[in-house]
């Protein structure tokens, strides 16, 4: 059974990662509880969860509140996800069945739509929808769970790549690479198209943390 503080939780974490909440935003435990109409205690407990899972950071005298990720930190999570994204996808490969790969056509299908349509927040949506999927697909649930948390870690960054002109495109393209690879049963072809995909996130965030300094 889901406890009241669990879906607190749950509800912080999910309004943080959807940017209701902005990197920097303090997080008062008085509003919060009042927002989400739980005590203190409640409000406490999630706070201590989301510091352990790196959204959020608390600090003597100054309380919580939404943890910025640097450029650099977003690099070594990409990094990560790299070799533990390659690693699901060829795995999803092996994996996965029909059920699977039509659901991961839909996606891409819709990836395309919103491409067409410059709607870069759908886009965003459904780029996070096709890799949890391809977690789920892989059986690997170690993996997918290091995953989770990477993939909310860097969030907002994320979010930024979804609005850059031409970056679905060259996206779409990739992830539709994967997912060919997935449906024809690749595992090699599958984790190099994931390890592709995430080297060019990687170039793009090393380019924005060049045109910052």
């Amino acid at each position: 059974m889901t406890s009241r503080a669990d879906s607190v939780t749950d509800a912080l974490r999910q309004d943080i990662l959807k940017g209701r909440f902005e990197p920097g935003d303090r997080l008062l435990e008085v509003a919060l509880a009042e927002q989400y109409a739980v005590g203190r205690a409640a409000i406490r407990s999630a706070l201590v969860e989301l510091t352990s899972e790196g959204l959020v950071e608390r600090e003597a005298n100054r309380g919580a509140t939404v943890r910025r990720i640097s450029i650099a930190e977003a690099i070594q999570i990409t990094e990560a996800r790299l070799v533990l994204e390659s690693l699901i996808a060829g795995q999803a490969a092996r994996r996965a069945g029909p059920v699977e790969h039509d659901e991961l056509r839909r996606i891409i299908a819709a990836m395309a739509d919103a491409v067409d349509g410059s709607n870069g927040h759908a886009y965003s949506e459904l780029n996070a929808l096709l890799h949890r999927r391809l977690c789920e697909a892989s059986g690997h649930d170690v993996a997918a769970q290091l995953v989770a948390n990477l993939r909310d870690r860097a969030a907002h960054h994320q979010y930024r790549l979804a609005l850059m002109p031409g970056r679905p495109g060259e996206s779409l393209g990739q992830h539709r690479a994967i997912v060919d690879a997935v449906v024809a049963g690749d595992e090699d072809a599958a984790a190099a198209a994931m390890a592709i995909h995430l080297d060019s996130v990687i170039d793009v965030l090393q380019r924005w943390g060049d045109a910052t300094r």
